[in-house]
C-alpha cells in the first residue's frame, strides 16, 4: 500500500496497516495534568478534532482521558496516541498503565518515544501490546533513517508511523523519503517550531497572499504532503485556528518558498543531536 493514501474527504491518512490517522491532531506536550489539559482536549474535540496525542513522559494522560469524557464524543470516533517511555522496561505493562490513566480500552497508536538503548530492544514488547489489543497500530518517534532500517530488519510487524520534528525549517527530506519507501507515515511534531517559525517573513508573506495566519500556512505545508500534524495549544481560539486547514491550498510557488527555509540540509536524521542518554 502507498504510504501517501488519504481518505476521500482529505482529512485522514490511511496507514500501511489499514487504520486511518486524522491529519490534524492536538498535541499536549508540556501541558500540566490539570484543568488546562482537560479543557484543551475538550475544546479540541468540541471544535471537530478527532486526534489527540499524549505520552507517558508527559504525565497528563489522566487529564486527556477526562477531556475525552467531558467532550461527550464517543471513544470510537477519536484517534488517541500515547508513547512508550523507553526508560521503562516493559512496553506491555506501561501500555496497560496508560490505558488505566486514560480510562480507555485501547489506544489507536502506541509509539516508542525515542530510541534510547537502541532502536530494536523494545519492539517485541510493542508488537505484543498490539497483539493483546492494547494498541491498534504501533510506531516510533525520533528515529532517523538508519534506526528505522535497523528496526525493520528485526521487526515482525513493521512500524506504521515515525513521529519527528518536522516543518519547513526542519524539512528532513531524506528521512521523509526513506519512511515513504518503507511504507511508514512520517508525522510532524513541533510543526510551528514551538512558535519560533511564526515570525518568519517568508511565512508571513505567503499568509497574506492567502488571507490566512502564519500557523495555518505552516500546518498546510505538511497537509499538502499528507503528513499528520499535532500542533499544541491551550487557547481555544488557537485550537480552532489550527484546524482550519482544508479550505485552501498552497501553490507550487508557495511550497517551493517554504521548502527553501530548511536548515537541516534535507537530512535523514530525526534530530540534530540526542537529548537523551542511551
Amino acid at each position: 500500500m502507498s504510504a501517501d493514501v488519504v481518505t476521500a474527504d482529505g482529512r485522514a491518512r490511511v496507514l500501511a496497516d489499514g487504520n486511518e490517522i486524522p491529519l490534524v491532531g492536538l498535541g499536549v506536550w508540556q501541558v500540566a495534568n490539570d484543568r488546562e489539559c482537560v479543557d484543551a482536549v475538550r475544546w479540541a474535540l468540541e471544535l471537530g478534532y478527532r486526534h489527540i496525542d499524549t505520552a507517558q513522559a508527559y504525565g497528563n494522560e489522566e487529564s486527556v482521558g477526562q477531556g475525552l469524557r467531558d467532550s461527550g464524543v464517543p471513544r470510537g470516533e477519536v484517534f488517541i496516541t500515547t508513547k512508550f517511555y523507553p526508560r521503562r522496561k516493559d512496553p506491555v505493562a506501561e501500555a496497560q498503565r496508560s490505558l488505566q490513566r486514560l480510562g480507555v480500552d485501547y489506544v489507536d497508536l502506541y509509539i516508542i518515544h525515542w530510541p534510547a538503548g537502541g532502536p530494536t530492544w523494545a519492539w517485541p514488547g510493542m508488537e505484543q501490546a498490539r497483539e493483546l489489543g492494547h494498541a491498534r497500530s504501533i510506531g516510533v518517534s525520533n528515529f532517523g533513517a538508519d534506526e528505522v532500517r535497523r528496526l525493520l530488519a528485526t521487526a515482525t510487524v513493521p512500524p506504521v508511523v515515525n513521529q519527528v520534528q518536522f516543518s519547513p525549517y526542519e524539512y528532513r527530506k531524506a528521512l521523509l523519503e526513506s519512511c515513504r519507501q518503507a511504507g511508514i507515515a512520517l508525522e510532524a511534531y513541533s510543526p510551528l517550531g514551538t512558535g519560533r517559525h511564526l515570525a518568519s517573513d517568508t511565512v508571513a508573506r505567503i499568509a497574506r497572499r492567502h488571507g490566512r495566519t502564519a500557523a495555518q500556512v505552516l500546518l498546510r505545508w505538511c497537509i499538502e504532503r499528507a503528513i499528520p500534524v499535532i500542533p499544541k495549544s491551550t487557547h481555544r481560539e488557537r485550537i480552532a485556528e489550527n484546524a482550519q486547514l482544508f479550505d485552501f491550498r498552497l501553490s507550487d510557488e508557495d511550497i517551493a518558498e517554504l521548502d527553501a527555509l530548511d536548515r537541516t540540509g534535507g537530512t535523514d536524521r530525526a534530530l540534530e543531536r540526542k537529548w537523551w542518554r542511551s
